[in-house]
C-alpha cells in the first residue's frame, strides 16, 4: 500500500500536450489509494477535456473562479489549497512557471497555488530549447527556493519532432518520486514500531471466554499514524472490530495473552520502539473444558491463574529499545502508574483514568498524561483519538531526537 493512501491530492493541469498524460497521472493516485481534486486552466481543455479527468477522479474539474451554468457559484480557491495534502502541477508549461515564480494571479490554478499551504510539486514539459532557455532554468531555480519540489523533464521525443530534454516525467514516475520524497521527509523513516492493540481472549471452554471492554481503538490510531510518519509497524491485535489497511504496517492477529506474548518476542528485538497499548488479561482459566459446559443449578467455579506479564518480560530484555507502557487507573493513577515505571523498566506511560468522561473503553476520545522515566508528567486535554495518537508519537519523537 502506497505512503498517498488516504492523502488529498490536487492536481493542477496547464496547457501543454503532455496534458494527455493527466488522464492516467489521475488513475495512477487514485490506484495508491489517494483522493484527486482537478483544476484546470482554461487552454488546457483544448488537450484533455475536464469530462475525463471527472470521470476519473470522481470529482467536479474546476477551471474558473466561478460557475455560470450554477449561477455563478464562486470556487474557493483559498478552500481548494486548504484542502490538499499535496499539489502537483503536471505540465507545468514555460507560462505557467514564470506566472508561479512572479505571482501572476490571472486564473483558478495560479489563484489555488498561491493559496496552498502544502507541499507543492511540478513537473515541468515543454520543448527542449524552452527546457534549456535561461528564464525557464530561473523560473525553476526560484521556484526550488520558495520551497516547491522539481519533478525534472525526461529526455525523448517530443511533440515538435526534435529527440531531448523536455518531456514530463511519466505518471508512475512522478507518482513514485512523490512517495519517496514523502518517505523521506517522515520523521520515523527507517524506525521499526511494535504496537499492541485491543483485548485478549482467555478460553474457559470452546465457547465461551475471559475478555474486557477493549475495543482497540487507541492502537489501531497509533499503528496508523505511525506508518503516516514513515514507520514500519507491527501491530500485533487481540480479537477487535477496528480494521487498518496501510502499506507500512503488518498486522498480525493473536486472541489469547500468550500468543500476544509470543508474537510480541518474535520481533521485540528487531524494533526501536514498543508501544504496548493492549488491554492484556491478567488472569485465564487454570483448566479449559474441551467441551462447552452445561448450565446447572448449582454455582459455577473457575480457578484462574496470571498470565504471562508481557509489558514486565519486555522490559527485562529491553536493550535498544524506546518502551511504552498504558495504565488504565481508576484509583491512585498518578502513583499507580510511576510503579509501572520503575516495577517493568519503562522509558514512558501513557495514564488515562476510567474517572474522566472523556476516557475509557470503546470511545472515540481520549484523555492522557504522558509521565516519562523521570516521572516528569505531560497533561492533555480531551481529544479525538487520533489526535491523541500524535502526541504520543510526537512525545516519542522528541525523545528520539529524531
Amino acid at each position: 500500500m502506497s505512503i498517498l493512501q488516504g492523502k488529498k491530492v490536487l492536481l493542477g493541469v496547464t496547457a501543454g500536450i503532455a496534458a494527455y498524460k493527466t488522464a492516467h497521472l489521475v488513475r495512477q493516485f487514485i490506484k495508491a489509494g489517494a483522493q484527486v481534486q482537478v483544476v484546470q486552466t482554461p487552454a488546457s481543455k483544448d488537450f484533455v477535456t475536464s469530462l475525463t479527468l471527472s470521470t476519473l477522479s470522481k470529482k467536479p474539474v474546476y477551471s474558473t473562479f466561478y460557475d455560470e451554468e450554477e449561477n455563478e457559484v464562486w470556487n474557493n480557491h483559498v478552500e481548494l489549497g486548504l484542502w490538499a495534502d499535496l499539489m502537483i502541477i503536471a505540465p507545468a508549461t514555460a507560462n505557467t512557471l514564470s506566472k508561479m515564480t512572479h505571482g501572476v494571479c490571472d486564473n483558478l490554478l495560479l489563484a489555488v497555488y498561491l493559496s496552498a499551504k502544502c507541499p507543492v510539486y511540478f513537473a515541468p514539459a515543454m520543448d527542449l530549447d524552452m527546457y534549456q532557455h535561461p528564464s525557464t532554468k530561473e523560473s525553476i531555480q526560484k521556484l526550488t527556493s520558495y520551497g516547491n519540489v522539481f519533478i525534472p523533464a525526461t529526455s525523448g521525443e517530443l511533440a515538435s519532432g526534435l529527440v531531448g530534454e523536455g518531456r514530463m516525467a511519466e505518471p508512475e514516475d512522478i507518482v513514485a518520486f512523490i512517495e519517496q520524497d514523502w518517505l523521506a521527509k517522515l520523521p520515523l523513516k527507517g524506525k521499526k514500531i511494535m504496537i499492541t492493540a485491543g483485548p485478549t481472549y482467555e478460553a474457559i471452554d470452546p465457547v465461551r471466554f475471559i475478555g474486557n471492554h477493549s475495543s482497540g481503538k487507541m492502537g489501531y490510531q497509533i499503528a496508523k499514524e505511525a506508518a503516516n510518519l514513515g514507520a514500519e509497524v507491527y501491530l500485533v491485535s487481540g480479537p477487535t472490530h477496528q480494521k487498518i489497511k496501510h502499506g507500512l504496517v503488518r498486522k498480525v492477529d493473536v486472541v489469547s495473552a500468550e500468543e500476544m506474548y509470543q508474537a510480541c518476542h518474535q520481533y521485540y528485538q528487531d524494533v526501536d520502539v514498543a508501544i504496548c497499548a493492549a488491554a492484556v488479561a491478567d488472569y485465564k482459566p487454570l483448566q479449559v473444558a474441551n467441551q462447552k459446559i452445561k448450565k446447572k443449578e448449582a454455582s459455577l467455579q473457575i480457578d484462574l491463574t496470571p498470565t504471562k506479564d508481557i509489558l514486565a518480560s519486555l522490559g527485562k530484555q529491553k536493550q535498544h529499545q524506546f518502551l511504552v507502557g498504558f495504565a488504565l487507573e481508576t484509583e491512585n493513577e498518578v502513583a499507580n502508574a510511576q510503579g509501572k515505571i520503575e516495577r517493568k523498566n519503562l522509558d514512558m506511560i501513557v495514564l488515562n483514568s476510567l474517572r474522566d468522561p472523556g476516557a475509557g473503553f470503546a470511545k472515540d476520545t481520549n484523555k492522557i498524561t504522558i509521565i516519562d522515566k523521570h516521572f516528569a508528567s505531560h497533561e492533555f486535554g480531551t481529544k479525538p483519538k487520533q489526535e491523541v495518537a500524535k502526541d504520543i508519537l510526537n512525545f516519542i519523537i522528541e525523545k528520539l531526537h529524531v
